[in-house]
């Protein structure tokens, strides 16, 4: 496979921080005494940090002049005008309400519309959204296209909801009982794989006639509008913020992570077209994250977030060159074999721990075991996403056992360099060289909610 060389950075480094790779033996001592779950290693012995993107880029020097401009009073800071201002020119959404990260605006919108009963339809579960719709007494109930579970099909939009599917559930339950439709944008647990323009479009005419919202998980939509523009006949000589407009003119509102595309290292918001909703939502803010003008939020972040929102979706080389480094070390992981999730996303490799370590059964933890040897191999964070993080059927009590058994290479918004991916690519094929050797892992301790950030695990023997 020929490599396909990556551009030069949009930006140039002013600030740097200093990293240290810790000895093999220290990273034997670092995984054991984590329980072999990557979440739970301290920061300080990591080499490069893969394990997530949220929160963990870099901002620029516009954002971080922002934050001394932070106005810090209780109520109407002018930074939440600011925030404001930019949801509603850049997503078109008039309400808005600031959270402290994304979870805490699924929180508020599954207070706000779910009911015991209710059917959540979506392009597949994302962890915290769902346990968010259970905990408020709703089910989730997956739409996407089959063929997001098939790691090596290329479709280009992966993301799509399958509209047969949707309206079989429509049918069998009443529109009724459906609060909305949750639309994940680079749906994360498919491999960052996004939805159509088409799609949307005609998912928005269904639920109209059907009478049913829809909610976009904005958290990735930059990175979505990217591949509409690049990937989508027609859309070729769009920019990515008339394309953010289209996509959000068709959905209700939404819930952002803004400290993924925002460009931000905390915050978050939940945005409404319905004044009345947002009303019931501006109360439900000050009892579980703060006043409805900062939500839980100092005004820097808020200024911070405001800036992010213009400068990730006015200069497009910005998602550009992202995305370029994203399939920069796929192309190097697939010069040694390593099984993908195909086409690559926006945020991350996913590695097909399935194929990888084909001598596990899937209760033995196979990508939480990949990970685990991964940093042991390099002092690379990466992290699992498949059985652990599926969790439990909670009427059966038995596992969720996912298609997809993933470890997630997740590269932070402008923070690494060429360099350190090629280090990171090289070790992972000198792992795959022994994978026969890796063992498998058992679970010792589960937490109730969320078992991936906290399980501990020691190898089978």
């Amino acid at each position: 496979m020929k490599l396909t060389p990556l551009a030069p950075p949009p930006y140039k480094i002013k600030a740097v921080e200093p990293i240290y790779c810790p000895s093999r033996e220290e990273r034997l001592r670092s995984i054991a005494a984590a329980g072999y779950n990557t979440f739970l290693l301290p920061s300080n012995e990591v080499y490069l940090d893969l394990l997530t993107d949220s929160g963990t880029g870099a901002m620029s020097d516009y954002q971080w002049a922002g934050l001394m401009e932070g106005d810090e009073a209780y109520a109407g800071s002018v930074n939440f005008a600011h925030l404001e201002e930019a949801v509603h020119d850049i997503m078109g959404y008039r309400c808005v309400v600031p959270t402290h990260q994304g979870r805490g605006a699924e929180h508020i919108l599954s207070k706000l519309l779910i009911k015991p009963g209710h059917y959540i339809p979506g392009n597949m579960y994302f962890t915290t959204t769902r346990l968010h719709q259970e905990l408020a007494g709703g089910m989730f109930v997956d739409v996407i296209i089959d063929e997001a579970y098939q790691a090596q099909n290329e479709h280009p939009f992966k993301g799509n909801v399958d509209l047969e599917k949707l309206a079989y559930l429509v049918q069998s339950v009443g529109k009724e009982k459906i609060p909305y439709v949750n639309l994940q944008a680079c749906v994360n647990m498919a491999g960052g794989q996004p939805f159509s323009m088409e799609n949307l479009c005609t998912l928005r005419e269904f639920c109209s006639r059907h009478e049913i919202k829809i909610i976009l998980d904005a958290t990735r939509v930059v990175e979505n509008a990217h591949f509409i523009k690049t990937r989508e006949k027609g859309y070729q000589n769009r920019s990515i913020l008339s394309l953010m407009r289209e996509i959000c003119s068709l959905t209700d509102g939404c819930t952002m992570s803004a400290k993924k595309d925002a460009l931000v290292n905390i915050g978050g918001f939940l945005a409404l077209r319905d004044a009345e909703l947002y009303e019931e939502a501006k109360a439900l803010v000050v009892i579980y994250e703060g006043l409805h003008t900062y939500g839980g939020l100092a005004g820097r972040d808020l200024e911070a977030m405001a800036r992010g929102l213009y400068e990730a979706t006015t200069d497009d080389a910005i998602v550009a060159h992202r995305v370029q480094q994203v399939h920069y070390l796929g192309e190097r992981l697939s010069q040694f074999d390593v099984p993908l999730v195909r086409p690559f996303g926006g945020h991350a490799i996913f590695i097909d721990a399935k194929r990888f370590l084909a001598h596990l059964a899937q209760d033995q933890f196979p990508a939480e075991a990949l990970a685990a040897e991964i940093y042991t191999e390099s002092g690379v964070r990466t992290m699992e996403r498949g059985i652990v993080s599926a969790g439990r059927d909670p009427k059966t009590g038995d596992h969720y056992y996912p298609a997809l058994e993933l470890v997630r290479l997740t590269l932070p918004r402008r923070v690494y360099t060429q360099e350190h991916l090629d280090y990171t690519a090289e070790h992972i094929e000198h792992l795959f060289k022994r994978r026969d050797l890796i063992k498998g892992l058992r679970m010792i301790y589960e937490p109730k909610y969320l078992r991936f950030f906290q399980a501990r695990f020691e190898p089978l023997t």
